[in-house]
């Protein structure tokens, strides 16, 4: 049967990504570039996954005075718009990178929600029954922490896949509760260290961590560690995908690709090397484009071909991370 992919977007944002050639701040700077492209955590997932040859459907809270351009994006790409329209005008995000691929994100406050918004989006899902459910981004202003939680622990209980990219006390509220925690996780680094009290985790500690979480009862962990490629813990293994080299213009969207790389793996039922290597090229094939696109399917598997996997274990006894 083929997979039903829903990505829920409840903060989104218009991305205004500005190339310099070094940020430096109190100083005034030309732009190289600037663009401006339809974003937000799940409808970065969706471009990807519809690049990939998938059909997702993408969710969520759209401000009606500017869904233009993510109307655009939506018909270019075949992705089902199911966006509840509210009124008013979606945030504008800034994204700078320089030159040495670093990115500097100014995140501007999303458009206040109410339960009644979410309860329009709640019907939204009623219709369309995923059978995997993205939950990705921040949450808008006027929703509680809770709001992820409640959304995953309905949808786990119809037997849907959720798939979590989130952040902070709502990551921690659905971790907390056996009914809520999602079949994917993905992670980074600092947002591990704070699931384990705050107190940054070097390499082991981050393995550690992982585990634990999958022993709860969460089936795939992915840990992003930018540069130093990523973790992923399932099915009792644990493996570690060295990142792969490439010209980087923007890190913008690649861990939403990573995403993307994972639930294309998990419609193809595939094992966690498989996940891993899939994960891994959609993330180094979005860091060679700007905007919501992948490159061409076959350079993604030429990628993938490419991925080093080691065993997290021996990764570590390799001494191969900072702490």
């Amino acid at each position: 049967m083929t997979a039903r992919i829903v990505t829920v977007t409840l903060n989104p944002a218009i991305d205004l990504a500005v190339g310099l050639q070094t940020l430096v701040p109190g100083e005034v700077h030309r732009a190289r570039t600037a663009a401006t492209m339809a974003g937000g955590k799940g409808v970065n997932v969706a471009a990807c996954l519809a690049d990939w040859g998938l059909k997702p459907t993408a969710a969520g809270l759209l401000g009606a005075d500017n869904a233009d351009a993510f109307e655009a994006l939506f018909a270019a790409k075949g992705i089902a718009d199911a966006m509840t329209r509210m009124a008013g005008a979606t945030r504008i995000n800034v994204k700078v990178s320089d030159t040495g691929g670093r990115t500097t994100d100014i995140n501007l406050p999303g458009l206040p929600a109410a339960a009644e918004d979410l309860k329009q989006v709640r019907k939204v899902l009623e219709r369309l029954d995923p059978t995997i459910l993205v939950l990705a981004g921040s949450l808008p202003d006027g929703l509680p922490a809770s709001a992820w939680a409640d959304l995953s622990a309905d949808w786990k209980a119809r037997g849907a896949q959720v798939v979590m990219d989130i952040s902070g006390e709502p990551l921690s509220i659905a971790l907390a509760r056996p009914r809520a925690r999602p079949h994917l996780v993905k992670p980074n680094r600092d947002e591990l260290s704070d699931l384990a009290g705050g107190t940054p985790l070097d390499d082991e500690g981050l393995l550690r961590q992982a585990r634990l979480i999958q022993a709860a009862g969460v089936d795939l962990i992915a840990v992003s560690l930018g540069a130093q490629g990523a973790l992923f813990v399932g099915g009792g293994e644990a493996v570690h995908a060295a990142s792969l080299p490439v010209d980087v213009p923007s890190s913008v969207g690649a861990g939403d690709a990573m995403v993307s790389g994972l639930i294309a793996a998990l419609c193809e039922g595939a094992d966690l090397e498989r996940k891993a290597r899939l994960a891994t090229a959609f993330a180094a094939g979005k860091l060679r484009v700007l905007g919501p696109y992948l490159p061409p399917r076959q350079d993604i598997e030429a990628l993938a071909a490419q991925v080093r996997l080691t065993c997290a274990d021996d990764w570590i006894g390799q001494g191969q991370g900072a702490a």
